[in-house]
Order: C-alpha cells, then sequence, then structure tokens
C-alpha cells in the first residue's frame, strides 16, 4: 500500500503573517499542492491564531479537491469550529502556547485530560467528522485512543527524524513505529503518521505496515522555497512511493519484520 499525501500548508501562512498581508496564500498553495498529487491538505488552526487563520479554514474547506483535515486542540472552542466548517476528518493535537510546534503526541491515558477528549471526540463522531488522534508511537497509546472513539490514529513521527540517520538511535525509534503501527491494525485502526518528515527519511516510514496517510508539512514547504511547490510534492512523492514499495532497499538490521 502506498500512502496518500496530505500536505499541511501552515507555514505559509506562517509566512503571511509575519508581515501582515494577503501573501503568500496558503489558498492558493494548497491547490498548487493539489495539482501536483497531494490527496489532501492539513491544516492546524491554533489557539493563538499564529499562522492559519479562521478564514483561511472556511476558504480550504470550499477549495480542497481532495481530503481537508482540521488539526486542532480538543478545546470547546476548536470543537465548535469543526461542527460549523465540517472537515473530512479533524486531528486532535496537543498544544502549548510557547511550543514553536507540536512537542509530542496526546496524553490520552485515562485522567490525563481524557473526559473533555471524549466530548470532543464524540461530538465530531455524531456530526459525521472523521476522528483522528496524534499520539505518540506506543501500543498503549493506540489501546487507549481506541476506547477514547477515534477511528484514527497518527503516530508521532518526530523522535525517528530527530535522530541522526542510520544511527542505532533512528533504528530504535523507528521499531517503536512498527510496533505502533501494528496495535493499531490489531485495534481496527486507520493509520497515519506525520511530524518533522521530508523527501530523506520518508521511505522507511511509508513501508510502516498498514500506514494508510502521511501529514507533511514544514520539510516540504522548505523544499518548495528553493525548487517550487510542483517539484517539491513530485519529489516526495516519489519517495513515498520508493519507500512503500521497498525501493530503497532493505530496512536498517535489527527491525521487526514487516
Amino acid at each position: 500500500m502506498v500512502p496518500r499525501l496530505y500536505v499541511n500548508v501552515d507555514h505559509v501562512a506562517t509566512l503571511r503573517q509575519q508581515r501582515g498581508t494577503r501573501h503568500p496564500d496558503p489558498v492558493v498553495a494548497a491547490a498548487l499542492c493539489e495539482l501536483a498529487g497531494a490527496e489532501g491538505i492539513t491544516v492546524h488552526l491554533r489557539e493563538d491564531r499564529r499562522h492559519i487563520q479562521d478564514r483561511d479554514v472556511r476558504v480550504l474547506r470550499q477549495t480542497v479537491a481532495g481530503v481537508f483535515n482540521l488539526e486542532m486542540a480538543a478545546t470547546e472552542e476548536m470543537l465548535a469550529i469543526a461542527l460549523d466548517v465540517k472537515p473530512h476528518f479533524c486531528t486532535l493535537v496537543p498544544e502549548k502556547r510557547a511550543e514553536r510546534t507540536t512537542e509530542g503526541g496526546l496524553d490520552v491515558r485515562p485522567g490525563g485530560g481524557s473526559r473533555l477528549l471524549e466530548r470532543v471526540v464524540g461530538g465530531l463522531r455524531d456530526a459525521g467528522i472523521g476522528v483522528s488522534l496524534f499520539i505518540d508511537p506506543d501500543a498503549e497509546a493506540v489501546s487507549a485512543s481506541q476506547r477514547l472513539g477515534a477511528s484514527t490514529v497518527e503516530l508521532h513521527t518526530g523522535y525517528y527524524c530527530d535522530s541522526p540517520r542510520f544511527s542505532t538511535a533512528a533504528e530504535r525509534q523507528l521499531a517503536r513505529l512498527v510496533v505502533a503501527a501494528r496495535a493499531a491494525s490489531e485495534a481496527k485502526l486507520r493509520l497515519g503518521a506525520g511530524h518533522g518528515l521530508d523527501c530523506t527519511n520518508v521511505g522507511p516510514v511509508a513501508a510502516l505496515p498498514h500506514l494508510e496517510e502521511l501529514n507533511i508539512g514544514h520539510g516540504l514547504l522548505a523544499r518548495a522555497v528553493m525548487l517550487g511547490m510542483e517539484r517539491a510534492v513530485a519529489e516526495l512523492r516519489a519517495a513515498i512511493v520508493a519507500g512503500a514499495t521497498g525501493a530503497v532497499g532493505p530496512a536498517p538490521p535489527g527491525l521487526p519484520p514487516p
């Protein structure tokens, strides 16, 4: 299975907000990504509105041809916005005002804010909106996500991406992802992955068992600044296909077999 590519265009909006102008427009960026082969678009409407704005979300919902994924914190405000906009699905993520980007997976343990999570997950499901939880690559987190009522889990790949390439640390983090991917399949949950991925490191992640989608933003957009959006998306799609089909060579030694 070759996973679908959902491009996160948050940082197009970051550049726009730096000057308070209308450009570059994440809506235009999303259209270019889809024309280049992306199957969907992801945006994170943060509580502090540091990049994506409410209007962006509404216009993207009307214009994205493929899947529109809204990342958001599990709050009453964001639930109300999602119920109004009705994206295809919502990915619930942890959020801290001081962080540069999302630093880890949701705390889905009982007592770790699970009551609010249950309410938000239930509200989205009742409205017919798919629900994904962004979690650390851990079998227990997968089980907790199933109990909360999620239909999808997105595995946090940042720990793998932050490890030196081809190192023992990277091998260890990739093994964690494999175990969590299998747990998601056993729990009958759809599987996604994302955070820190680019065309140089996505191959082994694309080969995860049962993986259906990848959410990739900063690494792709950083490449697009140099090469252009169309070429950056095409290059990343090729890397995903190569990884998923085994064209990038064998996995590092010591990994569990697929």
